[in-house]
C-alpha cells in the first residue's frame, strides 16, 4: 500500500503542480538540488548523483517515486549536461528503488522520444495517430536521453524485485493562465501558428498539448499502477492546438502519413488508448472548453 511518495524536481515547473495533486491521498516529501517547502517536507539533493539518491530516498522512506527531476529546457545547457541529467539521474533513481523495496516510480519522459520538440528535422511519422508501437527516431540530446531513459527503464523492469515503472510521454503541459493566453486569446488558424516562432516544434509534437492538471492526474494513476516490469504511455489532451478539424491538418501538415482511423472532429493526433486501459487515466481539459 502506497502512504508516502517522493516526488523529485517538486519545486520545478510541472512539480508543485503534481506535489498538490498527490497531497490529496498520499504524505507528499519534496525533493530538489536547491531546496525549498514544496510538499509535506523536503529532503535537499542532486539525484545524478548516486549517494544522494540512495541517501534522499532512504531518508523519505518512500513507497513510490515519480522522478521529475530532469532538465527540462535543453536549450539553455550543453547536449551532454542534457543528457546525462536525464539518463544518470534515472538509473540512480531506478538502482536506488529497487535496492530500497519502492513499490512504484512514474518517470516524466518526453514527445521528443519520437523524435520531436528539439530535433531540427522534420519528424519521421509512419502512420498517425501516434501510439507507442510507433518507432522512436530521436537525434538531439533530449530526446535521446528521453530514449536510453526508457531503455534502462525496460531494463530494470526485467528485474525479479524492481519496482513497477511507468514512463509518461507528454507534451507540452500548459497551466490554465498559459491555456488562456496561448489559444483561447490568440488566433489559432493554421495560417497563424504557421508564422509563429514555434512552428517548427508545433509541428513535430503534432500540434498537441496537455493541461497541467491532466497531467498531475495522470502521474497519480502512474503511482497506483499494478502492471509488472516497465512500461511506456503516451499522453495528450483529446483535442489539438489549431482551429481546423483534424482530417484537414493531417492533409495541410502530415501529407503522405498512413491514417489509421477517420478523423471527425479536432480529434488529437496521439492516442491515449493505452495509458486508458493500463493507468484508468482520460484527458478532462481541453483549451475549447
Amino acid at each position: 500500500m502506497t502512504n508516502t511518495v517522493l516526488v523529485t524536481g517538486s519545486t520545478g515547473r510541472i512539480g508543485p503542480i503534481v506535489v498538490d495533486r498527490l497531497a490529496d491521498e498520499y504524505h507528499v516529501v519534496g525533493n530538489s538540488r536547491s531546496g525549498g517547502d514544496v510538499g509535506d517536507e523536503h529532503v535537499r539533493g542532486n539525484m545524478t548523483d548516486p549517494g544522494d539518491a540512495y541517501g534522499v530516498l532512504a531518508t523519505s522512506d518512500a513507497d513510490a517515486v515519480v522522478h521529475l527531476g530532469m532538465l527540462s529546457n535543453p536549450t539553455e545547457t550543453p547536449g551532454h549536461t542534457t543528457f546525462l541529467s536525464t539518463v544518470e539521474s534515472t538509473y540512480n533513481v531506478l538502482e536506488a528503488s529497487e535496492a530500497l523495496g519502492v513499490e512504484s516510480v512514474v518517470l516524466a519522459s518526453s514527445m521528443s522520444a519520437l523524435g520531436a520538440g528539439f530535433d531540427p528535422d522534420p519528424v519521421h511519422l509512419e502512420y498517425l495517430p501516434l501510439d507507442e508501437a510507433h518507432p522512436l527516431t530521436p537525434q538531439d540530446p533530449y530526446g535521446l536521453a528521453k530514449q536510453v531513459m526508457e531503455v534502462t527503464a525496460d531494463g530494470v523492469g526485467r528485474r525479479a524485485d524492481a519496482p513497477t515503472i511507468t514512463s509518461l510521454r507528454v507534451p507540452w503541459m500548459p497551466r490554465e493562465q498559459e491555456v488562456q493566453a496561448a489559444f483561447v486569446e490568440r488566433d489559432r488558424s493554421l495560417d497563424a501558428v504557421r508564422g509563429h516562432e514555434s512552428y517548427h516544434a508545433i509541428h513535430n509534437t503534432l500540434f498537441s498539448y496537455l493541461h497541467a492538471e491532466d497531467a498531475a492526474d495522470l502521474v497519480a494513476c502512474a503511482v497506483d499502477a499494478g502492471h509488472t516490469g516497465h512500461e511506456a504511455v503516451w499522453a495528450a489532451a483529446e483535442d489539438t492546438t489549431v482551429a481546423l478539424p483534424t482530417a484537414e491538418l493531417v492533409e495541410r501538415e502530415y501529407p503522405g502519413v498512413e491514417t489509421r482511423r477517420d478523423f471527425e472532429g479536432y480529434e488529437s493526433l496521439v492516442s491515449t488508448e493505452k495509458a486508458t486501459a493500463l493507468l484508468g487515466w482520460e484527458p478532462q481539459r481541453g483549451w475549447r472548453d
